[in-house]
C-alpha cells in the first residue's frame, strides 16, 4: 500500500479505555505500512464543542441575526476563523483517511465530536449546495467510523430493543459523511467491550488490527448517487430510477428505501 495521510479524530477521556487501545492500534499498524497518522485527541486538546460567534476573528457580518453557517462560511473565505478550526480543517485536508473513534453516546457521537463535525466541517470548505453526496468535496477522501457500543449486538439487530443498527448509523454515515463527499468504509463495531473478559477483548483488537492491514484498499459502502435524483423537483428519485427498481424486493438504501424492505446490513457492510 502506498504511503497516505491519516487522520484519527479521537474522543475518550482516558488513556486506558477500549477506545484508547483501538487508536493506539490503529496509530501503530498504520505506521508500520509507512502512514503518516495525525491525532486529534479533542478531551486533550480540549476542544471546544459549542458553535459560537467566537469561532469567527473580528467583527460578523451581522449581529443582530447571527447565522452560524453564513458567517463561518464568509469567514472561511476571508481566513477568519477560529486558529483551532484552522488547524483541524488543514489536518483534514492533508488527510486520504479519517477515522473517527468514539464511544456511542445515546446512539450518535459524544459531544466533543459532535462539535468538531459542526465547527470544522464549515459551509464552504466540507460542502456546498452545488458539492456534496457523490459529488461532494471529499469526494477523493475515505473516512469510517471505528466506536464502541455499551449495548450487546443482539441488542442493535432488526429485532432488538435498540433497533438496526443501520438504522442508527445512516445519519452519521450518509447525512454527515457521505453529504461532504467521503467516501464511508464500513464501520469498525466494538460490541459491549466493558462487559466481556479481557481474552474476548484482546481478540476483537486483533481483529481490527489485521482489518487495518488492508483497510485503504477496502470498497466503501453504496449509496445512491446523487444524478439519481431529479433536483428541479425536489430531491426525488427521477422516475426512470424508479422504474428500475420497481420490482426489487429491498429499497435503495436505510433512507431512500421507497417504502420497500430496508435492504440488510447495507451501513455495516460493503457490497451488499
Amino acid at each position: 500500500m502506498a504511503a497516505k495521510k491519516v487522520l484519527v479524530v479521537y474522543a475518550h477521556q482516558s488513556s486506558g479505555s477500549f477506545n484508547a487501545a483501538a487508536k493506539d492500534a490503529a496509530v501503530e499498524v498504520l505506521c508500520a505500512q509507512g502512514c503518516t497518522v495525525d491525532v486529534s485527541d479533542l478531551y486533550a486538546l480540549k476542544f471546544k464543542a459549542t458553535a459560537t460567534a467566537e469561532d469567527i476573528v473580528g467583527e460578523v457580518k451581522n449581529q443582530d441575526h447571527f447565522r452560524y453557517a453564513e458567517e463561518t462560511k464568509l469567514a472561511w473565505e476571508e481566513g477568519k476563523l477560529s486558529e483551532d478550526i484552522v488547524e483541524e480543517q488543514r489536518k483534514l485536508t492533508q488527510a486520504d483517511l479519517v477515522i473517527f473513534q468514539f464511544p456511542m453516546y445515546w446512539f450518535s457521537v459524544p459531544g466533543i465530536m459532535k462539535g468538531w463535525i459542526d465547527r470544522v466541517l464549515t459551509s464552504g470548505y466540507a460542502f456546498t449546495q452545488e458539492k456534496r453526496y457523490s459529488q461532494g468535496i471529499f469526494k477523493d477522501k475515505k473516512a469510517m467510523l471505528s466506536f464502541t457500543t455499551g449495548s450487546n449486538e443482539s441488542m442493535f439487530s432488526a429485532n432488538g430493543i435498540n433497533g438496526d443498527m443501520n438504522v442508527t448509523l445512516w445519519p452519521l454515515q450518509n447525512g454527515i459523511l457521505h453529504y461532504c463527499g467521503f467516501q464511508v468504509l464500513a464501520p469498525q463495531i466494538f460490541w459491549a467491550p466493558s462487559h466481556v473478559k479481557a481474552e474476548a477483548r484482546g481478540t476483537m483488537l486483533g481483529g481490527w488490527r489485521t482489518r487495518l492491514q488492508g483497510l485503504l484498499l477496502e470498497a466503501p459502502l453504496s449509496f445512491t448517487p446523487s444524478d439519481s435524483f431529479d433536483g428541479a423537483k425536489g430531491f426525488q428519485l427521477k422516475p426512470e430510477v424508479q422504474e428500475k427498481h420497481e420490482g426489487q424486493e429491498f429499497g435503495l438504501t436505510v433512507g431512500t428505501h421507497q417504502g420497500k424492505r430496508l435492504p440488510p446490513n447495507s451501513q455495516i457492510r460493503a457490497g451488499v
